[in-house]
């Protein structure tokens, strides 16, 4: 394994524990796959992912943006600490009415105190819809409960 990959176990555990979240199986994403400093999510479109005139509403493309960005960032946070994000800018680029959303996240940066993360988000067809970034808190003496389910990172 390099030094820059991920233990396939994390992977598979930070996957099914995020996607089988509600507020993931409530927007219909999924993690789909992590590196160390990279995510990739996607969010099959429906009908309740649509604003009244019919395009996704951007607060579903804002949320795969936290998201994507969130988890590209998260494996490189020494354990015991948490992440949240503090703020989030998105650009909306297109329309999308359907099919689905494609989200590569990236890490930038990651200090003491906070990451910074980026994502580009794509329709099915490969054409970017969005592009965001968002500004990350590390919060420490967070022991998360999902920390003891987790194998090591690497």
């Amino acid at each position: 394994m390099s030094d820059s990959q991920l233990n396939p176990d994390y992977v598979k555990a930070v996957s099914q524990l995020v996607n089988r979240s509600p507020y993931f199986a409530l927007l219909s994403m999924e993690v789909r796959d992590l590196q160390w400093g990279t995510s990739l999510l996607e969010v099959y479109l429906e009908e309740k992912h649509l604003q009244p005139f019919g395009n996704v509403h951007g607060g579903v493309v804002a949320s795969v943006v936290d998201a994507a960005t969130f988890w590209a960032v998260f494996p490189q946070v020494e354990r015991g600490k948490g992440l949240t994000t503090a703020e989030i800018k998105v650009n909306y680029l297109a329309p999308v009415q359907k099919g689905k959303l494609v989200a590569r996240g990236q890490s930038i940066k990651l200090g003491r105190t906070l990451a910074l993360g980026e994502a580009r988000v794509m329709d099915s067809g490969g054409k970017l819809v969005a592009h965001g970034t968002a500004t990350m808190m590390v919060l420490p003496g967070v022991n998360l409960p999902c920390y003891k389910e987790l194998p090591p990172v690497k």
